[in-house]
């Protein structure tokens, strides 16, 4: 049986206009439906609808204080995260989203201390900020091993908005955690 094959190197930059609808597609595949299933960052089971569409993330590209970072293996997006300046030091991390087919490789990972890096070098950020829903035990555990800690802060989910699903629970909210730095 021969190995598989090696993956490109993996690539990241910001995102750009035309990389939208890749976004898009990519985030929508590794949170909702079933397809979603096939990696461990799936929301489905919590969540049905969209994650993010086409006009939301253009205005995070146009945003002031607000980037977004994508992972490519050859000319595909296996990855990608929103960095937006919350201002006082701080910047959150959000929509971070693998390809489910390619979790487990490294992505996230390489993603999150790129992150970590432009937040601090663009943003100017001393501290990284986000947001999981409380039941991701998992998430939440793979983020304090890459130094997260949880500030005893909740957020609301925004129920009613429906650009950000269709709750399939009444008790959604998200935990913040933070890092610092260097």
């Amino acid at each position: 049986m021969e190995p598989a094959p090696t993956p490109p190197p993996l690539r990241l930059g910001l995102a750009e206009e035309a990389d939208v609808p890749a976004v898009v597609a990519l985030v929508e595949s590794a949170y909702r439906g079933d397809g979603s299933r096939r990696g461990w960052t799936t929301e489905a089971d919590y969540l049905d609808g969209q994650r993010v569409d086409e006009a939301m993330v253009r205005a995070m590209l146009r945003q002031r204080g607000s980037l977004v970072l994508v992972a490519r293996q050859g000319e595909r997006l296996v990855g990608c995260c929103h960095l937006e300046d919350l201002g006082g030091g701080v910047a959150e991390l959000g929509m971070l989203a693998v390809d489910p087919l390619a979790q487990g490789q490294g992505v996230g990972r390489a993603l999150l201390a790129e992150g970590a890096r432009v937040a601090a070098e663009r943003l100017g950020a001393r501290r990284l900020r986000l947001l999981v829903l409380w039941m991701r035990d998992e998430l939440i555990a793979w983020y304090e091993r890459r130094g997260f800690r949880p500030t005893g802060e909740r957020r609301p989910f925004p129920y009613g908005d429906l650009r950000y699903g269709l709750p399939r629970r009444p008790d959604l909210w998200f935990s913040v955690l933070e890092r610092p730095l260097p």
